[in-house]
């Protein structure tokens, strides 16, 4: 049978900053498939914590409106409703309208 160790709760995790910038608190962070959120300063090369889950408000494409359990993504810097070419972010959990700028996202 296979066996595994506790390391953490993992609301928050432990991320090398291996970009060419520093990751300053609240920045979303790509992580594969996923995002995250900066919870500390992360200097290039250096080890801090992400947040992967929590709710976030967020900068919103404003070419869409999204509703309450909609699943959305992360591209170019926003939220978006569509998937082409974007990186899964979570669900929306507060109504935006077509011309919000900001997504309240719950990652995780």
């Amino acid at each position: 049978m296979s066996k595994a160790n506790y390391v953490q709760r993992g609301e928050v995790i432990d991320y090398k900053n291996i970009t060419l910038a520093e990751i300053a608190p609240n920045d979303v962070v790509v992580l594969t498939s996923r995002i995250g959120v900066a919870a500390t300063d992360i200097p290039v090369g250096a080890v801090g914590g992400v947040n992967v889950i929590g709710v976030f408000d967020v900068p919103a494409i404003t070419t869409a409106a999204l509703t309450v359990g909609q699943d959305v993504y992360f591209k170019d810097g926003k939220i978006t409703d569509v998937d082409t070419d974007a990186i899964a972010a979570g669900y929306a959990v507060d109504s935006k309208t077509t011309s919000g700028a900001i997504a309240r996202v719950k990652i995780g």
